[in-house]
């Protein structure tokens, strides 16, 4: 048995997913991490490293955690459980990778890649002028062929501010109709400062790598 193998079985018996959350600076990766983790949102620090976060997720009618914004922990390596909208009663561990987005450190994003489920990548939608370079750097993740088999979600982020591109917009931009026809994606708008459908974009998320990586064998 390869050395893949087994770490799909074991991936599988613990129902773990490895999400990667990458974007430009200032995108509100960070700040959607911590407001699904139910932490203070109020100041947050440019990640020049990498932040990891794991979170059991429950896809039940509840939201107890969330709603209340009560966090387990707050360490930048920790643990917490986020109730999803969905009616199945699954859990699941993710393990999610805040990686920052300063240009001069985007080329140690592919340091990350290995085993990756799920690729999230975060938006400024009322950041206009950057736009060009966020479809550029997506572009260039979608060649590696470490997330050839990766969901893609892409939250079309701060659209609580005026002038914020909507998600079909976002879309447009980011010419994500051109994209492999194998690959899963899904482009959901949201505002990590209200929390407004940071749910969404991870029931679909997690839904979709579940429906991949564990099926019976």
């Amino acid at each position: 048995m390869g050395l893949l193998s087994i770490i799909r079985k074991i991936k599988r018996k613990e129902k773990e997913m490895r999400i990667l959350m990458v974007g430009l600076d200032n995108s509100g990766k960070t700040t959607i991490v911590l407001k699904i983790n139910g932490e203070d949102t109020s100041i947050i620090s440019p990640t020049l490293g990498f932040n990891i976060k794991t979170i059991k997720y429950h896809n039940v009618l509840l939201l107890e955690n969330y709603k209340l914004g009560r966090s387990v922990e707050t360490s930048s390596l920790c643990s917490v459980e986020l109730l999803g909208t969905s009616s199945s009663s699954e859990e699941y561990s993710l393990n999610i990778w805040d990686v920052g987005g300063q240009k001069t450190i985007r080329s140690y994003w592919r340091n990350y890649f290995e085993q990756t489920d799920g690729l999230v990548w975060v938006v400024d939608s009322s950041d206009v002028r950057r736009l060009d370079d966020c479809r550029a750097e997506l572009h260039n993740l979608l060649k590696e062929e470490r997330l050839a088999g990766a969901s893609l979600l892409v939250f079309a982020n701060k659209q609580d501010i005026q002038g914020a591109l909507k998600p079909a917009e976002i879309a447009k931009v980011l010419n994500l109709e051109v994209m492999d026809k194998s690959r899963h994606w899904n482009i959901v708008g949201c505002s990590a400062y209200t929390g407004e459908g940071l749910l969404d974009g991870f029931d679909w998320l997690v839904q979709d790598v579940a429906s991949r990586i564990y099926v019976l064998d």
